[in-house]
């Protein structure tokens, strides 16, 4: 589920039950913007029937809901998102930015993009692979996990909407599938773990 968010903070916090930690948590946000994301992010969860006491963090910081489903959560700029499902997820959306033509690289190995035909293709491109490798990263919640070292998204076309990826983390391998979509110069990237592995 992905949320748009358009109202200001009195209209979300209007009947919104809050755990005691999650009011203070919003109370000491600073940013307008982030309290809004929260709180949108707790609208989503009421539409799958969920409250803010059916969630959860362990320590890592990755969120759990009671009843045992797995969940994954993100938010950036005017977008918060929330995906449940049977199988471990993983969710991450990423404005599109020519900033990430910076950092991409620190994340993936950068030549490997070379023959994309404009700026505007590559940023796309390399803002659904950053996505793809948050998005994992938030499912696999294993501390020391290099984007650039352990993460390998495989290459996609953007018709596509979907590509695979694999973690090798501690002389293992993980593999991992995932979907894409662009709007509104965003990208929403999520993921789930294969549940056969590549012979």
């Amino acid at each position: 589920l992905i949320w748009k968010i358009e109202e200001p903070y009195d209209v979300l916090n209007e009947g919104m039950e809050l755990t005691e930690v999650c009011r203070e948590r919003v109370a000491g946000m600073k940013s307008d913007i982030h309290r809004r994301g929260f709180l949108s992010v707790r609208h989503l969860l009421a539409q799958e029937g969920y409250t803010d006491r059916d969630l959860f963090y362990d320590d890592q910081g990755k969120p759990h809901l009671k009843d045992g489903k797995y969940i994954s959560i993100t938010h950036s700029f005017s977008f918060s998102g929330i995906i449940i499902s049977d199988r471990e997820v993983g969710i991450d959306i990423e404005m599109q930015r020519e900033k990430i033509l910076l950092i991409a690289h620190k994340f993936t190995p950068i030549e490997e993009y070379r023959t994309l035909a404009n700026t505007d293709a590559l940023v796309r491109k390399l803002t659904i692979v950053w996505g793809a490798k948050e998005a994992v990263y938030k499912l696999y919640a294993q501390p020391k996990v290099s984007f650039l070292q352990h993460i390998n998204i495989s290459d996609f076309d953007f018709d596509d909407n979907r590509t695979t990826g694999k973690i090798n983390f501690n002389g293992q391998t993980s593999w991992y599938e995932f979907e894409f979509l662009e709007f509104e110069g965003f990208t929403c990237v999520y993921t789930l773990r294969k549940v056969e592995t590549p012979a």
